[in-house]
């Protein structure tokens, strides 16, 4: 449809913060390992609240509501979400939208990837753009969400703003998402509201806290500056716009035309300009999530008196994104009330050594060779399920009346897997016990959580990790090499460097990969590692070369960072990838950096008595 007008550039977030007493629509999601908390579907989320009505210490098998998450669990007294075949930890939480919203008319919006397929926005994403489809906007700016796009609705398209790339948009219908009315209990009202109890200590809530906090007084402090006469709001940040709808420029929200956007001016006005008293202030759209607005009085520096110093807000150093990102929203906040800031240049990581010649490159002390490659997949035959399945388990006659931790039916009853599943053999009363930990279980379930892995020929417990038989991965052929380089680690002056380079061209997807028979992307291949060149650095490389035998350290799946599906992304195994500095969190120094490295290959069954067998 045609859309004629303005476009539309967001100020940033203007989130309000419902009632308790108002119904909200329920929204369940995750949270990525780079920060960014990705809804459930609208199905899962309909399970999930079912199974929190009854219970709501209990945990979700997502395997009954969509077979493509049959490995996860939800813990609902943790608010963790456990893979059962990798044994991966992920954080959840129940965040709330407005009824009126996207996910409350059961309204997606995708983007089409490099395979084809469609990969649903981030819900406040898909909130923001539903609602400048609906006021008409021809274009949304996503850049006050973080996100260099630029949204066409006229061509459906999405637009990167640095390289120009085009992809495709959609906008399709699903189910709505479930309401819930009432108060939200404090464990689960962070996305809404601040708790009353103690405040969490994590970097994220105490991140978004104090930007809150300081976002809610200088936003009041231009209110009274910018609209004397304006009528007083309440403390909490309601989403007011601060900009007067102009010549050439509409209104933030509320009383825009049909067919223009929203647009953030840079200098709508002079600081001694204001609204009529008991004029209304627009709103912005409510997206029930914390957030802070950029631009508001950049004109306004003029009024600082003068021998007001500079304050410098530096780019902190640090292992994770928290301290960059709370110097530049205290950046950002600072401009906004006016005071000057002197902002420093970011360094720039080091991700490569200097140039090393082919004479100085040296193989690794007690390591045979210099490169390792693997080709497909190393299929063990004459082994079923049931066998497998047997081969680890004790019958149990007289089992405890607890819960299977698989179904979470009592291991009295029967098994919830049955019906869904069935096997010659396995009745779904049988309970098993494993041999080394000793955890019990339905057969019917391990036979069910065995036939949702990788099927080969290992089973790993559920409640404590520990791996019967020999684990393997799903990781495509490749090649691994490594060998010495005459340069030093920071934090490791004294020693060589181990450099380890992985290259995994792109190919077709076999039958233990998501999607057998298409094709996957290898993207940023060869990727180059490093390790100190001391004993525990060689005992890390060894045992990195034995888990890329059993093809441990990728996989085929979405990339987090991307969003890219079917592509080869790391499997759990951290790696070293900046060479000369730690400002991404994967370089050095980091003295802990060995000792976790060995702890995850230990997760994944490979340990140092591999090397001695």
């Amino acid at each position: 449809m045609a859309r004629q007008g303005s476009g539309a550039m967001l100020a940033s977030s203007g989130l309000g913060f419902p009632p308790q007493n108002l119904a909200r629509v329920v929204v369940w999601e995750w949270l990525n390992e780079h920060g960014r908390w990705r809804p459930y579907s609208a199905a899962v989320c309909h399970h999930i609240e079912n199974v929190l009505k009854e219970d709501a210490r209990g945990s979700v098998v997502l395997g009954q509501v969509d077979v493509q998450l049959a490995p996860y669990i939800i813990d609902l007294q943790s608010m963790h979400q456990f893979r059962q075949d990798t044994g991966t930890m992920r954080p959840v939480r129940r965040n709330f939208y407005d009824p009126s919203s996207a996910p409350g008319k059961g309204i997606v919006w995708e983007w089409e990837n490099d395979n084809s397929s469609w990969t649903p926005y981030d819900m406040d994403i898909c909130i923001t753009i539903q609602n400048a489809y609906e006021k008409q906007h021809p274009w949304l700016d996503l850049s006050s969400l973080g996100f260099c796009y630029l949204i066409y609705f006229s061509s459906m398209s999405q637009m990167n703003r640095q390289t120009q790339r085009k992809r495709r948009l959609r906008r399709r219908m699903d189910l709505a998402y479930p309401l819930t009315m009432g108060s939200i209990p404090k464990s689960q009202s962070w996305p809404v509201g601040a708790s009353t109890g103690t405040p969490c200590s994590c970097p994220q809530c105490l991140l978004v806290n104090s930007t809150r906090a300081a976002s809610n007084a200088i936003l009041a402090s231009q209110r009274r500056k910018l609209y004397p006469g304006a009528v007083r709001q309440s403390s909490t940040f309601a989403g007011a716009a601060l900009w007067p709808a102009g010549t050439g420029t509409a209104a933030v929200a509320g009383g825009t035309a049909k067919g223009e956007g929203l647009r953030v001016p840079s200098g709508a006005f002079a600081p001694s300009q204001s609204v009529p008293s008991g004029t209304p202030l627009p709103g912005l759209n409510n997206l029930n999530r914390p957030g802070t607005q950029r631009g508001a009085g950049l004109s306004a520096r003029a009024t600082v008196p003068p021998g007001v110093p500079a304050l410098p807000v530096k780019n902190l150093n640090g292992t994770g994104p928290v301290h960059p990102a709370l110097a530049g929203m205290t950046g950002i906040l600072m401009c906004a009330a006016g005071l000057p800031v002197c902002l420093t240049r970011a360094p720039k990581p080091i991700l490569h050594p200097p140039p090393v010649s082919k004479s100085d490159i040296k193989p690794v002390p007690g390591v045979n060779g210099i490169c390792r490659k693997t080709k497909k997949k190393h299929l063990k035959k004459s082994k079923t399920p049931e066998d497998v399945v047997r081969r680890y388990i004790q019958k149990v006659k007289n089992p405890p009346d607890e819960d299977c931790t698989i179904c979470m039916e009592r291991l009295v009853t029967s098994s919830g897997y049955e019906g869904v599943l069935s096997h010659r053999g396995i009745k779904p009363e049988l309970v098993g016990k494993l041999g080394k930990c000793g955890h019990m279980y339905h057969l019917l379930c391990l036979l069910a959580m065995y036939n949702n892995g990788n099927k080969d020929g290992s089973l790993q417990c559920p409640t404590c990790k520990a791996i019967y038989g020999e684990k393997t991965g799903t990781q495509p052929p490749g090649k691994m090499e490594f060998h010495l380089i005459p340069h030093s680690l920071p934090g490791y002056t004294d020693s060589k460097t181990i450099r380890i380079v992985y290259d995994i061209p792109t190919g077709i997807q076999g039958p233990e990969h998501p999607n057998p028979g298409k094709k996957f992307t290898a993207r940023g291949f060869p990727r180059h590692c490093y390790l100190p060149d001391n004993e525990k650095g060689r005992k890390v490389l060894k045992l990195l070369i034995v888990a890329w035998d059993r093809r441990l350290i990728f996989t085929i799946g979405t990339s987090n960072t991307t969003g890219e599906s079917d592509t080869v992304v790391w499997n759990e195994i951290h790696h070293k990838t900046e060479f000369g500095s730690n400002l991404t969190g994967h370089g050095y120094p980091d003295p802990n950096y060995l000792d976790n490295v060995l702890a995850e290959l230990l997760a994944q069954g490979v340990s140092e008595a591999t090397l001695k067998d």
